[in-house]
């Protein structure tokens, strides 16, 4: 019984198998194939946070292998009421197959998978989102081939997903630049622990020189709204453009997990340049979970 909690749960070959499987189960889906693994199977999915593309993501995959998801609010359970992880834990792992939860502190996730009888899924908390760099990698791969080996850039906050790319360039082997204002950095902890792969910078413009890939997020999470004004007048030298993008390699490409906020920390314009492959990336959420839940699920079948 495995956990994926970050991408550094999983072995290297073993994410890049799911990579690899994402990209056929994906293709499957495309020609129209029935294929029904988890067949009788309960997907559990938490939800202390909002979502659009996470619910639908996984909703769907769980139909289309044949099982089923069951949506789980705060005020649809216990735990909105102040039940212990732990005891909800326990519960729910009796009843369902395997557990996906979006929320906020990531220690949550832990206390909850440490008292889990089946698999706990991350779908976001604060520090780690690592299924939507499942589908980066995924998609990557389909528009670019390999990452091993390129340069990959992430301009603005040192959020939960610069953290996940982080873990992406240990994992993946690829070259990993930061370009943050002061203040919004990623862990030091984290980009310590991941040693030369990673390089942070100031300035976007020097950061992107010979980008393959360059990422960004919004600049304002939810549960920062309250800082939203600050931190726009920190983060308005950050905004990605298709002027940045023209200084990086010809062949790169730009992704944002979304939602994104026009106008803010990309262009106007940046989501309808045809290097943006942000709808791909959105789409592949829905296959590199898949293929997640079969890993998971399968592994003795």
């Amino acid at each position: 019984m495995r956990h994926f909690l970050t991408l550094m749960d999983f072995s290297a070959d073993e994410l890049n198998w799911v990579i690899e499987r994402a990209i056929e189960l994906k293709q499957m889906h495309k020609r129209g194939d029935i294929y029904e693994p988890l067949r009788n199977r309960v997907l559990g999915m938490v939800f202390e946070k909002a979502s659009t593309r996470t619910r639908v993501s996984f909703e769907a995959g769980m139909a289309q292998l044949g099982g089923h998801a069951i949506f789980l609010s705060p005020r649809d359970t216990q735990l909105g009421r102040g039940e212990p992880i732990e005891d909800s834990a326990r519960v729910l792992s009796r009843m369902v197959d395997v557990v996906m939860i979006r929320t906020f502190k990531h220690d949550m996730i832990e206390r909850f998978a440490a008292h889990s009888a089946v698999p706990v899924i991350n779908a976001l908390t604060d520090d780690y989102h690592p299924c939507q760099l499942l589908a980066d990698m995924q998609t990557f791969r389909e528009h670019r081939g390999s990452i091993k080996g390129k340069t990959v850039v992430w301009i603005g906050d040192g959020n939960n997903m610069c953290h996940s790319y982080i873990n992406a360039a240990m994992q993946f082997d690829f070259q990993l630049r930061i370009a943050s204002p002061e203040g919004f950095e990623p862990d030091p902890a984290l980009v310590a622990e991941a040693g030369n792969r990673v390089t942070l910078l100031r300035d976007p413009q020097e950061a992107v020189k010979g980008a393959h890939l360059i990422a960004t997020d919004v600049w304002a999470s939810m549960g920062q709204e309250s800082e939203r004004e600050e931190r726009i007048r920190h983060f308005r030298p950050y905004q990605v453009s298709p002027a940045l993008l023209d200084m990086a390699d010809k062949e790169v490409v730009f992704m944002h997990c979304l939602p994104a906020h026009r106008g803010e920390e990309v262009s106007h314009d940046l989501l309808d340049d045809p290097r943006c492959i942000a709808w791909d990336e959105a789409e592949n959420r829905l296959h590199a979970q898949k293929a997640l839940l079969e890993f998971l699920l399968c592994q003795e079948d």
